[in-house]
């Protein structure tokens, strides 16, 4: 059976630091990817990151490119995501996901990569992050 649970929110002033854990169970950790989604209230879901664990390339949204790492560790079948610099608008229940890949598509020349909830047939339950202001 496919597990993924995510953990490590809690409550954090602006400008402080969280780091949130996927471990994972039931599949060939190896294989694929792990992507993190966020949801708040009155928001879409957003796609945050994502990391192949094939080729661990990586994936983040323009509103935390710089603030966020996600990183994968094969021996503990677990993927982090270490938030910094966070912000009020980082306020929202963190998911963790997998599927065979992260979003890739090319476009001018070069291959891009990206995150696509719908290739996430695998969900675990959420950690709630709330940053005050």
């Amino acid at each position: 059976e496919v597990q993924l649970q995510a953990s490590g929110g809690g409550l954090v002033q602006t400008g402080g630091s969280l780091r949130l854990s996927c471990t994972t169970s039931g599949f060939t950790f190896d294989d694929y990817a792990i992507g993190w989604f966020r949801s708040a209230p009155g928001k879409e879901r957003e796609g945050v990151s994502c990391i192949s664990n094939r080729d661990y390339t990586t994936y983040y949204a323009d509103s935390v490119k710089g603030r966020f790492t996600v990183s994968s560790d094969d021996a503990e079948n677990t993927v982090y995501l270490l938030m910094s610099s966070l912000k009020p608008e980082d306020t929202a229940v963190y998911y963790c996901a997998a599927a065979p890949t992260c979003y890739k598509y090319y476009s001018a020349g070069y291959f891009y990569t990206s995150i696509h909830a719908a290739d996430f047939a695998s969900w675990g339950r959420g950690t709630l992050v709330t940053v005050s202001s």
